[in-house]
């Protein structure tokens, strides 16, 4: 039997969150996630926000790590003020998730970064984000598309090496760029698109858009191999 790579997905909780009769508190994940580690040949772990002192523990348990999308990060977390346009915060989940990131850099364990898990890891090598980005996002709750261009030689490249078409759903973006990180595809405005960690600290990847809205699993599948 094929033993697949155990990849742990970041999830966030809503306070109001109804099903049947009930009304409660959950820990929510978008169906595509899961899906997409599986088509790609994994095995999906949801992981729920948590003091970010066991962040090592869980890490240790995997075989790689998916920081999914959600809210903005909190300005605060890369020193800027709040534009009136950025969303809400949640720092519960800003919290674990940094946790979770810099405990897998330490581990060396594969890293994938799905829109906000991409602006949250490069916050996280002392990066900042655009806090407001026009033309990314086509309408609310509604997917978009547009090209992005791999930088030639990167990682990113490797996976995917031509010009692709992706979904996207963002207002913000990838402003100076974190320590030690590199771009690996731009959309035709300029935006980065994709980061990547070159050198010692293992396989690790975050890409603006979102791959599990996307019928294209090379990059989970990338993930996946670097995982197994």
């Amino acid at each position: 039997m094929t033993v697949r790579p155990l990849i742990g997905i970041s999830t966030y909780l809503e306070s109001r969150t109804r099903w049947g009769v009930w009304e409660l508190e959950a820990a929510l994940l978008p169906a595509g996630y899961p899906r997409l580690v599986q088509r790609a040949g994994g095995l999906a772990a949801m992981l729920p926000p948590d003091a970010p002192g066991f962040a090592a523990q869980t890490v240790a348990q995997l075989d790689g790590l998916v920081i999914a999308g959600g809210p903005d990060v909190a300005p605060a977390r890369y020193g800027a003020e709040r534009d009136p346009r950025t969303g809400p915060p949640a720092p519960a989940r800003d919290a674990w998730e940094l946790a979770l990131i810099e405990a897998a850099l330490d581990a060396g364990v594969p890293v994938l970064g799905i829109c906000r898990g991409m602006q949250l890891l490069n916050v996280a090598l002392g990066g900042t984000l655009v806090q407001h980005l026009d033309g990314h996002t086509k309408a609310a709750g509604v997917f978009g598309d547009h090209p992005v261009k791999p930088v030639p030689g990167s990682l990113y490249a490797g996976i995917v090496p031509e010009e692709a078409t992706v979904p996207t759903h963002h207002h913000q973006a990838v402003d100076r760029l974190g320590t030690g990180l590199v771009p690996s595809a731009h959309a035709a405005d300029g935006t980065v698109e994709a980061i990547e960690l070159p050198g010692a600290r293992g396989w690790v990847l975050g890409v603006q858009w979102h791959p599990e809205m996307d019928e294209d699993p090379r990059v989970m599948r990338a993930l996946i191999a670097a995982a197994s």
